[in-house]
């Protein structure tokens, strides 16, 4: 079994346990004036269109009167979270979106804070990742991606919107690996956000893209890529023309979770406020058409559970990369 099934098992569980506490009261009204969203990447990428789907959704409701976005890329996200830190008590009224790579990137020493510098808010959502390739692209699977790689290592690159060693690219090497590839082999081209990825694959920059399934949704409906590979277990109602890689002979699967942090020294009363608005959103029709359209799981757990589960990321995590030579 690949070591990622663990993840989105424990994944499961949490949103069992989180299912199992207790149900919010009913959706409708108000809970919070407004949130900032301060996403630590560019547009376009999975951080973004959580954000915004998130904000989406609880002002559509009705459980927050506004919302406003702020993009802020650097440092693989460091930027942003060195921000929130900083500025801990001007930010209080302030989310920050992140996932899976808060987690790796603190592993690798790309930033020196970790999700424990933080406040804890909820885990909202997972989303699979999936190896996409352009729609004029000769390649139709993951074998014929394969079979290219193998004919010319070297020319055949696969990009990602996330540093070296990134959750992108880990996708990618997981792959690789159980095709019976070195999984450390393969060329691998780091780009800005999924936005920026997702366009130098649309400019023949690279062979494929390993990116968030939610982020290719939208461009295959359009006819502008292929998705080749989902890492599902089964094919996702969203999209069911994606193909698993478990059904091509590929044992990966995988779901990057995504969730919300709070400046350091929160008050818990703030805090409280913001883990009932989420909690409710999960019982609006709002949220519901939102997460459909992207794809994503609803993967719940708030305060102390989402702390157990990030911590049993890291080990998970951690333990992935030591195997794949990335640590």
């Amino acid at each position: 079994m690949n070591t990622w099934t663990l993840t989105r098992r424990a994944a499961i569980a949490a949103a069992a346990a989180a299912l199992a506490f207790g149900t919010p009261a009913a959706a409708g009204e108000k809970v919070l004036d407004s949130i900032h969203f301060l996403i630590p990447g560019g547009a376009g990428g999975g951080w973004d269109g959580t954000a915004r789907g998130t904000g989406e959704a609880l002002t559509g409701s009705g459980l927050v009167g506004k919302a406003s976005y702020e993009n802020m890329s650097g440092g693989g996200g460091g930027k942003a979270i060195g921000y929130l830190i900083e500025n801990a008590a001007s930010q209080h009224g302030t989310l920050m979106v992140n996932s899976t790579p808060i987690v790796i990137r603190s592993l690798t020493g790309v930033f020196p804070q970790n999700f424990r510098d933080l406040t804890l808010v909820a885990g909202t959502i997972g989303d699979y990742a999936a190896i996409v390739v352009g729609k004029d692209s000769p390649i139709n699977s993951m074998q014929d991606l394969l079979d290219a790689y193998k004919a010319d290592p070297r020319g055949t690159a696969v990009g990602g919107g996330s540093v070296p060693g990134g959750m992108d690219h880990l996708v990618a090497a997981m792959v690789m690996e159980a095709a019976g590839e070195d999984p450390t082999a393969v060329k691998y081209i780091p780009y800005d956000a999924g936005g920026k990825a997702m366009a130098a694959l649309l400019s023949g920059e690279i062979a494929a893209l390993s990116t968030g399934f939610s982020e290719a949704i939208d461009l295959a409906n359009a006819g502008e890529i292929k998705i080749i590979g989902v890492t599902a277990e089964e094919r996702v109602d969203s999209y069911p023309d994606a193909p698993t890689m478990t059904e091509q002979g590929l044992d990966t699967t995988f779901v990057n979770w995504r969730g919300f942090f709070a400046a350091p020294g929160l008050p818990e009363d703030k805090l409280a406020a913001y883990q009932e608005a989420l909690a409710k959103m999960y019982e609006t029709p709002e949220w519901e058409e939102v997460r459909s359209r992207n794809g994503w799981v609803n993967i719940h757990n708030s305060g102390d559970d989402f702390r157990a589960f990030l911590e049993e990321q890291e080990q998970v995590i951690g333990n992935l990369m030591k195997k794949l030579g990335f640590l």
